[in-house]
């Protein structure tokens, strides 16, 4: 069966404030919050640090989510509360655990001159949702075949599987195509999936990509069939339907608007001067001010589906 394929196209946002670095962000979207529990997705760089200052996120907070860093180039230094201090370095898998609630710091590396890489967050189901915070390293290798290489850092694909654990099922995997290849990719059939092209010219099951585009595809297809038309570089993202209605604003995630608004009072009252007091969220081991909230809107916020 071949998949239907929906564009998803990106906004540019500034990563930390109006003066820095941009990124490219295609999740979530008015007509599409999820694709499985992946609920955010931002494509970021080539970036050229000197010109931009790179990336320099202050301490800030989240609740009932997971980030998945994965880097094509440069080096970022991940500080979190919950007293994991890591390096996020290309082809390898950070996968920080908000649970009740952590904060952290994210800074690219003195020794990085170009950034270029993906943000992804996973909405965590309600049975688990208010878990301890914690933090994963995974380093997945390589998978090849004629014209492809993969690297899967979550779930299972082309005969590779990650041991990370995961709250929902999921799919996560870097995958490179030689100029001219077409791949047939098995996929789980109760698996909604979404393609986002990094570089270079494709299409799947027939409709054509632009760089930092995500293509939907619905639950029921068995394969993705991808063809490259320049050599390329994808990251292919899939889970079942998450099946929860959440409530999505800055960085928290919840279920209810009361539950934001506690999140957001939450963190204000652990900043004081600029710096972090200990409270939800920790404190971040890092001479930075932390960020603050921004204000709330003056409409209820709307469940997410």
């Amino acid at each position: 069966m071949t998949a239907q394929i929906d564009v998803l196209t990106s906004r540019e946002v500034p990563l930390g404030g109006p003066r820095a670095m941009r990124v490219r962000r295609t999740l979530p979207q008015r007509h599409r919050s999820l694709i499985g529990a992946w609920c955010f997705v931002d494509h970021y760089g080539p970036d050229e640090v000197a010109h931009t200052g790179g990336m320099v996120v202050a301490p800030h907070p989240h609740t009932g989510l997971q980030t998945a860093s994965w880097l094509f180039e440069g080096e970022i230094e991940h500080r979190d509360s919950a007293g994991n201090r890591a390096t996020v370095r290309p082809g390898e898998l950070n996968l920080m655990t908000s649970g009740r609630g952590i904060s952290h710091s994210e800074v690219s590396t003195e020794g990085t001159s170009v950034l270029h890489g993906a943000q992804l967050w996973i909405a965590l189901p309600d049975g688990t949702r208010h878990a301890d915070p914690g933090f994963e390293h995974f380093v997945p290798q390589p998978v090849r075949g004629p014209g492809w290489e993969a690297r899967v850092f979550l779930g299972s694909l082309l005969g590779a599987e990650s041991p990370v654990s995961t709250h929902t099922p999921l799919l996560g995997a870097e995958v490179m195509l030689a100029t001219g290849k077409s791949l047939e990719i098995e996929v789980d059939e109760a698996f909604e999936h979404g393609v986002l092209l990094d570089v270079g010219a494709v299409d799947v099951d027939g409709t054509e990509l632009k760089p930092s585009d995500l293509a939907y595809a619905a639950p029921g297809a068995r394969t993705l069939t991808v063809t490259a038309h320049e050599e390329a570089r994808l990251l292919l993202l899939g889970g079942p339907p998450f099946g929860e209605p959440i409530v999505m604003w800055w960085n928290f995630i919840g279920r209810t608007h009361e539950e934001i608004v506690g999140y957001r009072e939450e963190w204000q009252a652990q900043i004081r001067d600029g710096r972090q007091v200990d409270g939800r969220f920790g404190v971040v081991d890092i001479d930075m001010d932390s960020i603050p909230a921004p204000e709330m809107p003056n409409v209820r916020l709307k469940l997410r589906h």
